[in-house]
C-alpha cells in the first residue's frame, strides 16, 4: 500500500461505504465518517473524541489532520480542508461506541493494519534499514499494532497474533538492528557498588550444584588459575575507575570469561551461566520490576554457546549483547 491510497470500506450489511485513507502508514476518517462507521449520531462521536484528548489518551496534535475534501453543498461540489483523525482515534472511540459495525470495523482494521506492515515494510526493507527514522516509524507502527490486538471484542487468534508478537519482540527487532549494523553500545545500565563474588563463595556454589546435579567429580575441577583470574578481572580499575564500571558490564563480562577460558574439566558453560544468574541475583537485577526473569532461560542458554562459539576479536560485540539482554530496557 502507498501513501494517500484510498481503501474502501463496506459494512457487512451493505448499508455504510466508506473511502478510508491510508496516508503516513496510518488510516484516517473524517467525523462524518466514523459517524457512518459506528452507527452513531455525530454529536455522539464528537463528545467521545473530545473526551479521548481532554483525558490526555492521545496527543491531539499527533492524530488529527486536515485533509482537501470535496463536498456537495446545495448543487455545487465544493473542496474544503476537512480534519480527519487516526486510526489510534478511531479504534479509542471505538472502545467507547458498542456497536455491532465498531467491532466489525476493528477486525477489518486489523487486517488492513497487518498486510501494510508486511506489504509495506517488507517491500521497502532495504530503505527501511538505511534509514532510522524508517526503523523508529516500524516500532511506532508496531505498538500502534499492538493496541489492536488488545481489543476485548477481537477473537482469540487475532488478538494472540502476529500484532502482539511484533510488540513483545520489538525491543529485539531493535537490537538486531543495531548488532546488523555494528552498532550495539552500552546504555541503561547501573553503575553502583556491585556485589562482591569471591573465589571461595563461587567454590562453594560449584561443589553445590555438583552434589545437586549428581554430575560427577570432573565437575568443577579446575585445571589451572584461570577461573580466580576471571572472577578478579570483572573488578579491576584503571586509574581509580572500574574497568567495567556497571554491574551489568561485570555480569556479562563474568559469563564470557569463564565461558572462554574452559577453566574446569568439565561444566564450564553450567558454571559460566550459573554465576553468571547467581551474580545478577545478588545484586537485584535478575529480576524485572514486575517478578519475570531479565532474561529468559532460552535466551540463557543461546548466549552462552554464542560465546562459545564465538572467534576472540568477537569479545567487544558479545559482551554488548548481553548488556542489552539484560538492562533496564529489557
Amino acid at each position: 500500500m502507498n501513501d494517500n491510497q484510498i481503501v474502501i470500506y463496506q459494512t457487512s450489511d451493505g448499508q455504510a461505504k466508506i473511502d478510508v485513507r491510508l496516508e503516513e502508514e496510518t488510516v484516517w476518517l473524517s467525523l462524518n465518517q466514523m459517524a457512518d462507521l459506528f452507527h452513531r449520531d455525530k454529536s455522539v462521536v464528537s463528545r467521545h473524541i473530545t473526551n479521548v484528548f481532554k483525558e490526555g489518551e492521545l496527543d491531539q496534535l499527533a492524530t488529527v489532520a486536515k485533509f482537501a475534501t470535496v463536498q456537495v453543498e446545495g448543487d455545487r461540489e465544493v473542496t474544503r480542508d476537512i480534519e480527519h483523525y487516526n486510526l489510534d482515534v478511531i479504534i479509542s472511540v471505538g472502545y467507547r461506541v458498542k456497536s455491532k459495525r465498531g467491532t466489525q470495523f476493528r477486525i477489518w482494521a486489523t487486517q488492513v493494519l497487518k498486510d501494510h506492515l508486511v506489504q509495506g515494510f517488507t517491500l521497502n526493507e532495504k530503505r527501511l534499514r538505511e534509514s532510522e527514522d524508517r526503523f523508529q516509524q516500524l516500532q511506532k507502527a508496531v505498538a500502534l499494532a499492538a493496541k489492536v490486538s488488545q481489543i476485548q471484542s477481537l477473537s482469540h487468534d487475532e488478538s494472540e497474533g502476529i500484532l502482539k508478537v511484533l510488540d513483545l519482540y520489538a525491543y529485539a527487532l531493535d537490537i538486531l538492528d543495531q548488532y546488523d549494523h555494528q552498532r550495539l553500545a552500552i546504555s541503561g545500565t547501573i553503575e553502583k557498588t556491585a556485589y562482591r563474588l569471591t573465589f571461595q563463595e563461587s567454590v562453594q556454589l560449584i561443589e553445590q550444584w555438583r552434589i545437586e546435579q549428581g554430575a560427577g567429580t570432573l565437575f568443577g575441577n579446575q585445571k589451572d588459575d584461570s577461573f580466580k583470574s576471571s572472577l578478579e578481572t570483572i573488578y579491576q580499575s584503571f586509574g581509580g575507575n572500574d574497568l567495567y564500571p556497571s554491574i551489568e558490564e561485570k555480569a556479562a563480562n563474568l559469563l564470557y570469561f569463564i565461558v572462554k577460558n574452559h577453566s574446569f574439566t568439565d561444566g564450564n558453560k553450567r558454571i559460566a551461566a550459573g554465576l553468571f544468574v547467581y551474580f545478577l541475583d545478588k545484586n537485584e537485577i535478575l529480576l524485572r520490576p514486575d517478578g519475570q526473569k531479565r532474561i529468559a532461560d532460552n535466551a540463557l542458554v543461546a548466549i552462552t554457546l554464542m560465546i562459545a562459539e564465538s572467534r576472540p576479536d568477537e569479545k567487544d560485540i558479545m559482551v554488548k549483547l548481553v548488556v542489552n539482554l539484560i538492562n533496564q530496557k529489557n
